[in-house]
């Protein structure tokens, strides 16, 4: 359905072959057509199986040797990097439900052609958007059953369950209505969840599904646009991410470095907060504050430098002064001075610490005495 919504949108099908060509992927092609469901107009995207080569969705494959597939592939470094970092996050997520090592995962549906190549194909459709960031409704999940190889289960089936966990779900509909590959792509790629955002659409796709629903239509629609800036005053608004994780078992000689890594990575913000955990432990939660399109690199960062199992995200808005940079003339030497303006009209100023250090340590002046001689020679007529 992702397939069918980004081909509807632009995503020509002949480059997306020739991109899914590039995996050393025998017995499939790529086929496309219009279709209706309940009355809307939805390209429905097909991975037809060759005969010869396993049956539709249950070919058994290994973690290792869908990993090794991507990599040998002549495919972008950066689609290689996305499309194996959610293969080995599946494969975390079967394992746990079967209580097994991921490297002794074989996948069943997901690990056959067609699923491969809808995770592969999604990666490269949605490079091909240029997005900045994804936003998702809340996932409908469907209700009753659905039986798989390992036999019959509730909607969501475990590793379903389990990818969305921290994503705002609802159950509405007969059926299994989000698919693990599914949950697997939009968990991957959204930065948030909810109503529509602010924006001005420029264009819609419509994927179709395979079966007809009762009372709606069987699509994913993919709305693409430009964000459009709410009025915050005339200071600047800006969409910021918040990720949090706890831990409590993650030596401090460990997290002492982490901020200056979290901040190096781009993190606008990031700082520790002590909390009481289960079982009366003491432990740290680390807060990092970032623009949606750093969210990966900076989760790589708290996963391999903590021991942290998951990472909390939430999307919000934060107003902010328009600041510059003046250099205040002390006796002891030129400090930098930070302004926060609104407007046009001062808010804040405030001398650089740094500099204030340097300055301190260079003339022999108490660090508070050059901090104060900066910000009286910023606010003396005619300082720049």
């Amino acid at each position: 359905m992702l397939l069918g919504a980004l081909v509807d949108l632009g995503l020509p099908l002949d480059d997306l072959r020739r991109e899914l060509a590039k995996l050393k992927l025998e017995g499939f092609t790529l086929e496309s057509r219009r279709v209706h469901r309940s009355g809307l107009h939805a390209t429905k995207v097909d991975v037809v199986i060759e005969h010869g080569h396993g049956h539709h969705g249950h070919e058994h494959r290994g973690i290792r040797e869908i990993v090794t597939l991507v990599e040998q592939s002549r495919l972008e470094d950066a689609v290689k990097e996305r499309a194996t970092a959610l293969f080995r996050r599946l494969a975390e997520v079967e394992a746990a439900v079967h209580g097994v090592p991921p490297e002794d995962v074989h996948f069943h549906e997901v690990g056959a052609v067609d699923a491969i190549v809808d995770v592969v194909g999604a990666v490269i459709g949605l490079r091909w958007l240029r997005a900045d960031r994804f936003v998702a409704s809340a996932l409908n999940v469907g209700t009753g059953t659905v039986t798989m190889s390992h036999g019959t289960f509730p909607v969501p089936p475990p590793a379903t369950a389990r990818l969305v966990q921290g994503v705002p779900v609802y159950g509405a509909g007969e059926g299994e209505l989000l698919t693990p590959t599914g949950a697997l792509l939009v968990t991957g790629f959204a930065s948030a969840y909810g109503p529509l955002p602010l924006l001005r659409p420029e264009a819609i796709g419509h994927g179709a599904g395979s079966r007809e629903v009762a009372g709606r239509p069987n699509v994913l629609r993919v709305i693409v646009g430009d964000t459009v800036e709410p009025q915050v005053g005339e200071g600047t608004g800006e969409t910021i991410l918040v990720l949090e994780t706890e831990v409590d078992d993650t030596p401090p000689q460990l997290l002492a470095p982490l901020l200056d890594r979290l901040l190096a990575a781009g993190a606008k913000d990031a700082y520790f907060t002590s909390i009481h955990m289960k079982k009366g432990r003491p432990g740290i939660l680390i807060s990092v504050l970032c623009e949606p399109a750093l969210r990966e690199a900076l989760e790589e960062v708290l996963f391999r430098g903590t021991t942290t199992l998951g990472i909390r995200r939430q999307e919000g808005r934060r107003s902010v002064l328009d600041r510059d940079f003046a250099t205040a003339k002390t006796p002891y030497g030129d400090v930098r001075v930070k302004v926060g303006r609104r407007g046009g009209e001062v808010y804040n100023i405030q001398p650089e610490f740094e500099d204030c250090e340097r300055v301190a340590a260079a003339s022999g002046a108490p660090v508070k005495e050059v901090w104060a001689a900066a910000l009286g020679a910023y606010r003396r007529p005619g300082a720049s």
